[in-house]
């Protein structure tokens, strides 16, 4: 494709994504194929000759937006937001336009210094402390295993240069919560931990946040038995209930046993931009480290998470790598993103975050976050009025957890009497919203049961839309 097709081809393709933007509330939010057929319309194998743009567009209107999950769409409420503002899908655009190759400060300077400067927009925007610095990873999945790699190497002094976790004389465990995201166990499994090292520290039974108390006699106990207690990873807004763990309780029982403390945000540090949301991360100058995900909440398109560290040069030393093709003069004097995550090349993530913050300015992205708070409040309120159906956790965010009791399934407490059916009647009534293609809402299991999770945050929801599904919820559950 020469510069001149591409010019032709991308005006073409621009307006169809500002059309299909434009079509999406008239869309089916849920995905309305079947296994497989999807790959049943695209062609066998690959194109000998090339074919022509309208038809590439045309399999992308008839066979792959079917296919898609409209998370875009105003009357989503599925697992979390994952908004993709379109002022920061132009600077998507202009990064995979530039095709810049990010090794080293000398392959492309400015994508090393734009980086810097956005993530230094959005440390002082967050209210994180001022010494923190930080780099743009793919997601905080990615985040967090390389916060627990360096934990690792702290709690060890550096095994990787000697015989690794395999020559050391105790093992090392790390705390965390039923509650966390999946990453955290995936992150300690993946750099070494071992299962049989992974503590899940008891919650309160409402807040549904880590117990200090617990925390600590679970330290106790591992250094009485000869283990080595190495990290604890402390959610803010945990995937389940966005439960917060009380990250300013936790800090002096970990640093009382050294232990490296990783805050996981991924959602709910958007958040932070708020002041009046600080609270959350009381005590965060105490942290070793903080991932949240601009692509979720704020609404940067995927994948851009961040990942802070109150030390650089420990995660450095940790991570880097010098191989001689990529000795540079000016070595010593620039930051080397090589040396901060597990890639040694990277995208130019950074113009997402800098097209995103000066087209639509940070007041504009608080707004809509009050505006979901308050959405979510609106929501919870409904719900608690409502006779026969309860607000299962308090909401800290932007999430509401509830469900429906029939008569003889719950007692007036919320006491369970019949599991059985009212997981039965849970999911059937969740699944039949979704499959109505009006909504998408997300089934998930709080205190051994069925609940339904309505995660309020797309671009585009409004308080309409919030009535809408409620009004949706309510027809389908209780005629169900």
């Amino acid at each position: 494709m020469t510069p001149e097709e591409f010019r032709a081809a991308g005006h073409v393709l621009i307006d169809w994504i500002a059309d299909h933007r434009l079509r999406i509330p008239d869309l089916p939010v849920q995905a309305q194929v079947q296994p497989g057929e999807v790959a049943a319309g695209l062609a066998p194998v690959a194109p000998d000759q090339p074919e022509s743009f309208d038809a590439v567009l045309a399999d992308l209107e008839d066979v792959v937006v079917p296919g898609i999950t409209q998370i875009q769409h105003p009357r989503y409420f599925g697992w979390f937001p994952s908004n993709a503002t379109l002022s920061s899908v132009l600077g998507d655009l202009a990064s995979s336009g530039l095709g810049s190759l990010g090794i080293t400060w000398q392959s492309a300077p400015a994508l090393t210094e734009v980086e810097e400067v956005v993530v230094g927009w959005l440390r002082e925007l967050t209210g994180l402390p001022p010494s923190w610095r930080g780099a743009i990873h793919d997601t905080a999945s990615t985040a967090c295993l390389v916060a627990l790699l360096a934990a690792r190497e702290r709690a060890t002094d550096y095994s990787e240069t000697r015989g690794g976790l395999q020559a050391e004389p105790a093992p090392l465990t790390v705390y965390t919560t039923a509650q966390a995201h999946s990453s955290v166990p995936k992150a300690a499994l993946l750099a070494g931990f071992g299962r049989d090292n992974l503590r899940l520290v008891e919650v309160d039974p409402v807040t549904r946040a880590m117990r200090p108390e617990a925390l600590t006699a679970a330290i106790e106990a591992d250094v009485a038995a000869g283990r080595r207690p190495a990290a604890v990873v402390v959610s803010v807004g945990t995937t389940g209930t966005t439960a917060v763990d009380p990250l300013a309780a936790i800090v002096p029982i970990a640093q009382a046993h050294g232990l490296w403390i990783h805050v996981d945000a991924a959602m709910a540090g958007s958040a932070l931009l708020l002041p009046e949301m600080r609270w959350l991360v009381e005590g965060v100058e105490g942290a070793d480290s903080l991932a949240w995900n601009p692509h979720k909440w704020m609404g940067t398109v995927l994948d851009c998470a961040l990942l802070y560290v109150a030390d650089p040069e420990h995660l450095v030393r940790v991570m880097s790598s010098d191989p001689s093709y990529l000795r540079s003069t000016v070595d010593g004097e620039v930051t080397q993103y090589k040396d901060w995550g597990i890639p040694l090349g990277r995208r130019f993530r950074a113009l997402k975050l800098w097209f995103h913050l000066r087209l639509d300015g940070v007041e504009a992205i608080r707004a809509r976050l009050r505006r979901d708070l308050a959405n979510a409040q609106h929501l919870a309120a409904q719900v608690a009025a409502t006779p026969g159906w309860r607000v299962l956790a308090p909401v800290t965010l932007q999430t509401v957890c509830l469900r429906h009791e029939p008569i003889g399934l719950v007692d007036t407490a919320g006491e369970v009497l019949d599991g059985e059916r009212l997981d039965a009647h849970t999911l059937a009534w969740a699944d039949a919203v979704n499959a109505s293609g009006r909504t998408l809402i997300t089934p998930s299991i709080l205190d051994g049961h069925w609940s339904v999770r309505v995660s309020i945050g797309a671009e585009r929801t409004e308080r309409a839309d919030v009535d809408a599904v409620w009004q949706l919820l309510r027809e389908t559950a209780e005629t169900a």
